[in-house]
């Protein structure tokens, strides 16, 4: 008992250790990285929503965002880090305080995880196993990749849990144990936990061939270890079936350019602690402590020389796999993201923890940490001499530098003096601390400019709870923008949704009716028109207003979320106008065909628009005009222009490009008299506007529409978390129009009859409607659900069975009684 309670202290205070350095690190720069406010409260507020019972959805759809986006493979992705769910258990305004208590107890319970793991690797000091595994628990990942997305930092807690997992395969015991840690991995965050896997299977490698085994032996460790990932992942099959079946329905990332030559100095630079910028390459830093004995590795001679030559081995492998893109690839599941193409690089330096571990274990001597010392100082001289080092990082290789090669022999020379001992251990205590917040204050970057929380923020979320009138109308939080997400933020029904698993259908949707996207459309925006928002029931919007909450609240009649388009109604995709009307059952546009008007000279493409050339300094831009009917109302879409828009009085700054950020509808003003609407376009380069970019909507054409669509529309509709329910009027025909993305996963039923999948509509979901058919009924259920429970269940079984054999197999035999009676007469 007592060598457990001593090994479970070091744990807990290594992961204390670890969780104060990286509170300390955000408190001394003032706020954590920019991303996590930006992507990870709203999902936790979404979660929040769901258990308090405040969400219009539920796992399944999500009808907050994106006018109805299917929400299951998101809440994989974001919000199955166990620690999440302490988000419910505060305040819905405490979100960014939830966050950051998701990150701490993430990097707290990963570092103590590899505490224990590293014992499990090589028996050694329980105190230097804590020391070596907080320089893990705050490697330079954490706060440059892992703390701008708290599901990541699970991968922290995945790796020494899988690296637990192929220890128990190496002695052949707790089969089911390791299955259910691999489950645990997987199910807490798909990315990071296919990482994990990769260098935990690596880390089993080297440790087979450490030390002579029989064939046999090596043989029955790879089964089992292969038999323990293959169960465990099919027991977290639910997620990764429907995680695969949303990525292929996702629209693509961006194209990201391959990856460019960093230098040798640039890769160096980033094992010195304290040191980021600069081109992008791993962030593999684990410390001065850490970096120090995995420098000195090659030279300790008390490491079996197998063992040194397998460790270094890998450590070159791994690294060599961080500059080639094939494997690169590899890493990251076959694509480069767009956020930064090194997000695996928690798995080097955990490998780099390990391997500095080993020779930690061994008591360095002086010559190995002379070795060890003289490699750290050539890769600093390297990287100053081709990448910026700050002075900061000099002090403490230098200053640190000593302390720590003191303390360590010290360690080797008087290992049996506890006093020496327990005085060399603080020593390197406070140099691994230090350096540590230090190299997670640098790191942490500027506090982000905007904020997920706030007196704004409330502002908006009370007035969006007062205008709710869900499912009859939606609430919508844009155009105006706190955050990508802010639907879920705010508890409303908008277009805005930033997701890797955003369906394509719903971004093109977005796209061709008017709305903005960015990050080549895994990030959308409401629509800012009033046809646009017509089309999506949107009664109440907040648009961008002045100071102190800088929105105001808009509103506008609105019909119902499900409208009957008659039989026969044709579609137009000619423009952005046209594809509005057609869904909206009017004419309640002019769309003129622009005339070039001044300036330097546009090239007309037909159909596919026009190419404006870039403005010289000096010139008025290109002028276009357009006849529209007078007292009108003009709109410019540019789509992808990037320069100044001036048109009617407004001028305004178009940020677009192809394909990565489209611009939305924007407003000119009324049409004057005599019906001419003139735009002047100042392009910063070579850009392309539509065929048709000005488009007037009628006086009272808008109003009109919107009256028929009600009087036709249905009478009733409510809305369950993933269903959807319409009266309509007696005697309808054509197609009921449900003003909802039709993503894979929909089944509607008309009139009673049976279900089957709707037909798209423009990308909206239409339901052909037969005789007499008075109500439809729709509902959605994520693709790959059903398949991933089945895979799911069919793993349980062999796991339990497995569990239950085993336990009888060596389950003591007992003497009947019976036996034991008449044994006991003969005595």
């Amino acid at each position: 008992m007592g060598s457990r309670w001593r090994e479970a202290r070091a744990c807990g205070v290594a992961g204390v250790a670890a969780m104060a350095g990286y509170a300390l690190a955000a408190a001394f720069r003032g706020a954590w990285p920019p991303e996590s406010a930006q992507t990870a409260v709203p999902f936790h507020a979404q979660l929040w929503d769901l258990v308090h019972g405040r969400s219009p959805g539920d796992l399944l759809f999500n009808w907050n965002s994106g006018y109805g986006a299917p929400f299951l493979a998101d809440f994989f992705a974001y919000l199955m880090n166990p620690f999440s769910w302490l988000a419910v258990l505060l305040p819905r305004s405490q979100g960014q305080f939830a966050v950051f208590l998701v990150e701490l107890l993430s990097i707290g319970l990963g570092t103590g995880l590899m505490t224990y793991a590293l014992g499990r690797l090589h028996a050694g000091p329980h105190w230097l196993r804590a020391l070596a595994a907080v320089g893990y628990g705050l490697c330079a990942w954490v706060p440059t990749v892992g703390g701008t997305a708290p599901m990541w930092l699970w991968g922290l807690v995945s790796l020494p849990l899988l690296v637990l997992a192929g220890d128990w395969c190496l002695r052949e015991r707790r089969w089911v144990a390791g299955t259910l840690c691999v489950a645990l991995a997987w199910a807490g965050n798909l990315y990071t936990a296919a990482m994990a896997t990769i260098t935990a299977g690596l880390v089993l490698a080297v440790r087979l061939p450490a030390v002579r085994r029989p064939f046999k032996t090596l043989v029955r460790v790879t089964g089992r270890a292969v038999t323990m990932a293959v169960a465990g992942v099919l027991l977290a099959a639910p997620v990764l079936f429907v995680a695969v079946r949303a990525a292929q329905e996702a629209q693509p990332e961006s194209p990201v350019q391959p990856l460019g030559p960093s230098g040798l100095g640039g890769h160096l630079a980033r094992l010195l602690p304290g040191t980021h910028g600069g081109p992008p390459v791993p962030d593999v830093s684990v410390g001065l402590f850490g970096l120090l004995l995995v420098a000195g590795l090659p030279f300790n001679r008390r490491v079996r020389a197998r063992e040194r030559i397998a460790w270094c081995g890998l450590l070159v492998l791994v690294v060599l796999t961080f500059v080639w893109t094939p494997t690169v690839l590899v890493w990251h599941g076959l694509a480069i993201p767009a956020g930064g193409p090194y997000r695996a690089a928690f798995a080097l330096s955990g490998l780099l923890v390990l391997a500095g571990w080993v020779s930690l274990a061994h008591r360095p001597d002086t010559p190995t940490l002379l070795g060890g010392a003289a490699v750290v100082l050539l890769v600093a001289a390297v990287a100053a001499g081709r990448h910026s080092v700050p002075a900061s990082a000099w002090v403490l290789l230098t200053v640190g530098g000593a302390v720590l090669i003191a303390a360590l022999r010290t360690l080797d020379h008087r290992h049996t003096d506890r006093r020496a001992g327990a005085a060399a251990t603080v020593a390197l205590g406070c140099v691994v601390l230090g350096g540590a917040v230090w190299s997670s204050y640098t790191a942490l970057g500027t506090p982000a400019s905007g904020t997920a929380s706030g007196a704004p923020v409330r502002a908006g979320y009370a007035a969006l709870q007062q205008a709710a009138d869900w499912p009859r109308a939606r609430a919508d939080p844009g155009p105006h923008a706190f955050t990508p997400n802010d639907p879920l933020l705010l508890d409303g029904q908008g277009g805005g949704y930033s997701s890797g698993y955003l369906p394509t259908v719903t971004a093109l949707l977005l796209h061709d009716l008017g709305a903005g996207w960015t990050a080549g459309g895994r990030q959308t925006e409401s629509v800012t028109d009033p046809v646009g928002q017509t089309l999506f029931a949107v009664r109440t919007h907040l648009a961008d207003g002045p100071p102190p909450d800088g929105f105001t609240v808009g509103r506008a009649a609105a019909p119902p979320l499900v409208t009957v388009l008659p039989p026969g109604a044709a579609t137009d995709t000619s423009s952005v106008w046209s594809r509005q009307e057609s869904l909206l059952g009017s004419r309640v546009y002019d769309a003129p065909e622009p005339v070039p008007a001044g300036g330097p000279a546009p090239a007309a493409h037909g159909g596919s628009g026009w190419s404006v050339p870039a403005t010289p300094a000096g010139s008025d831009g290109t002028a276009f005009t357009a006849a529209c009917t007078p007292g009108g109302t003009a709109y410019f879409h540019g789509v992808w222009f990037d320069g100044t828009v001036s048109g009617l009085g407004t001028t305004y700054r178009s940020d677009g490009e192809q394909p990565t950020t489209a611009v939305p509808v924007h407003l000119l003003g009324p049409v004057p008299a005599d019906g001419v609407v003139r735009v002047v376009l100042r392009a910063d380069t070579v850009t392309q506007v539509p065929a048709r970019p000005v488009g007037c909507l009628r006086p009272g054409a808008l109003d009109a529409a919107v009256l028929r669509l009600t009087a036709t529309g249905a009478t009733g509709v409510t809305a369950g978390g993933h269903t959807l329910t319409a009266s309509l009027q007696q005697g309808s025909t054509g197609t009921a129009l449900l003003s909802v993305p039709a993503t894979t996963g929909w089944t509607c039923s008309a009139g009673g009859g049976p279900y089957a999948a709707p037909r798209a509509v423009l990308g909206m979901i239409g339901v052909p409607l037969g005789p007499g058919a008075d109500r439809i009924t729709c509902s959605f259920r994520p693709p790959g659900l059903t398949e991933g429970l089945t895979v799911a269940l069919a793993s349980a079984t062999v796991t339990t069975l497995t569990a239950v054999f085993g336990r009888l197999r060596h389950r003591p035999t007992r003497t009947p009684r019976r036996v034991r009676r008449r044994a006991a007469e003969w005595q």
